[in-house]
């Protein structure tokens, strides 16, 4: 077992357990502590450092949530395998690159990409409509740089279409546009400072990047668990002002769905303890079966909601228009800060999505990726139900374009997404632990973008793959 001999600044902004997860990480990464190689206890760590349990454990938290160690049940905590881009790789020069690209078609090489994609998924026609009007008519418009705030023709749009589909009722003023929700993150992280909070509290699983982001800028974080019916309220922070990072209506991780009493005990715990509630409204559009929920949004009478909603899964992944609408309150302030800022979002694109949504193009785009994928969710459980319910256990799903899969299997969760990425199809490892069984494995798999009619070959050879 190798010592771990960090050396703490006291001079930094960044916490105790931020510093000790940048030291164990950076001795992975370095190969200095091997795959398999077992880490000190808590205990004995804390003890060695100085630090206190709790610190030490989420360190640990944090490096078992991003998958580079995991647990062993009544042993301890593990280095998990990590690969990493070849170090030889020396980076050429323009003329180089020049020489070995001529042409647009060489560069940019859909066969080479090896995933599965399906032109069903959005009517690019549709899209160049509307784009070729933008170029057309609105030409003049482009040679200017954006609003800082988001095009006003766009932030319209949202606010018309957030009242009809989710019971958010905003004014345009209220909504800031950006590229992606990690950059909108990065501001609201700024604005939450001037706030003085100082304190954000995320869903355990959760989505990553988010919380990095909050992690980056120097926020004490708590992770909380996400359970069958949504984030556990009772572990949230109590007198501390806090942010709660939730995605109510679909944690894209476990398939849970906040119901409409956890949703009032949520807003009730902003209001109690002066605190605030991000809201991420992933993928609530993409809901198959039951009622539509209302975004918890809608039931914000106190100005505590922040609502985040993007357009990157229902439309085509390159397209990174993101979005977020504020408290009244606030709107006025954060537009002070963005003012300081360029729009990252593209003009062009923003107006095109505007004018897709404006002639109704994007509404019956979701009726029909809402069939469809309701059509591609049940016919990948069918598969492995019907194929693989020896190993594999199909966890809560009913919306969203990942499904959650529980794998007992000889592999460990690094190998079973390796073999799932040969066939073209991303996944994503939530957990990853050891048993008398195998490998116990917590997993995402997106099945959005196979053709509904390769399910079935595409699902049966992973599940051969990861039998094997």
């Amino acid at each position: 077992m190798k010592a771990l001999v960090p050396v703490f600044d006291d001079s930094r902004q960044s916490p105790y357990y931020i510093q000790l997860y940048d030291y164990i990480k950076q001795a992975i990464l370095a190969g200095e502590i091997a795959e398999g190689e077992k880490l000190p206890s808590l205990r004995n760590l804390a003890k060695s450092t100085g630090l206190s349990i709790t610190t030490i454990e989420q360190s640990y938290n944090q490096l078992l949530v991003e998958g580079y160690i995991y647990s062993r049940a009544q042993s301890g905590y593990y280095v998990s395998r990590v690969y990493l881009a070849s170090s030889k790789a020396v980076p050429e020069t323009p003329e180089v690159l020049t020489q070995k690209v001529s042409t647009l078609e060489e560069a940019v090489d859909t066969e080479s990409l090896h995933m599965q994609f399906d032109r069903e998924c959005f009517d690019f026609n549709k899209w160049k409509k509307c784009m070729n009007k933008v170029l057309t008519e609105f030409s003049p418009a482009l040679f200017f740089e954006g609003d800082p705030q988001g095009e006003r023709g766009l932030r319209v749009e949202i606010s018309k279409y957030l009242y009809l589909s989710r019971g958010v009722s905003c004014d345009p003023d209220q909504i800031f546009i950006g590229a992606g929700t990690q950059q909108i993150t990065n501001l609201l992280a700024t604005f939450l400072r001037k706030l003085s909070i100082n304190h954000v509290a995320v869903e355990n699983p959760g989505y990553l990047p988010v919380r990095n982001t909050f992690r980056d800028r120097g926020f004490a974080l708590t992770p909380v668990r996400a359970a069958a019916d949504g984030l556990v309220i009772e572990k949230l922070p109590a007198n501390i002002r806090t942010a709660a990072y939730v995605s109510p209506s679909n944690n894209a991780f476990t398939g849970s769905v906040m119901p409409i009493g956890r949703r009032y005990e949520l807003l009730n715990w902003a209001e109690e303890n002066d605190s605030f509630i991000i809201e991420d409204d992933y993928d609530s559009e993409l809901r198959y079966f039951g009622r539509p929920i209302p975004a918890l949004k809608s039931l914000d009478k106190g100005g505590r909601v922040i609502y985040l909603g993007s357009f990157s899964s229902t439309l085509f992944a390159a397209v990174r228009i993101s979005y977020m609408v504020l408290p009244e309150a606030f709107a006025k302030a954060f537009r002070s800060i963005v003012k300081d800022y360029s729009q990252t979002c593209s003009k062009t694109e923003q107006l095109t999505l505007a004018m897709f949504m404006e002639t109704g193009f994007y509404q019956t785009h979701i009726k029909k990726l809402r069939k469809l994928y309701a059509q591609k969710l049940g016919k990948t459980t069918e598969v492995f139900e019907k194929s693989a319910s020896d190993f594999v256990t199909v966890r809560n799903a009913s919306s969203g374009i990942n499904i959650p899969l529980h794998v007992t299997s000889a592999k460990t969760g690094a190998q079973l997404e390796k073999e799932a990425l040969s066939l073209g199809l991303p996944c994503m490892i939530l957990s990853s632990s050891s048993s008398k069984k195998g490998h116990e494995t917590n997993l995402i798999l997106y099945y959005n973008q196979i053709p509904l009619g390769d399910i079935d070959s595409v699902l049966s050879g992973l599940i051969a793959l990861w039998r094997s």
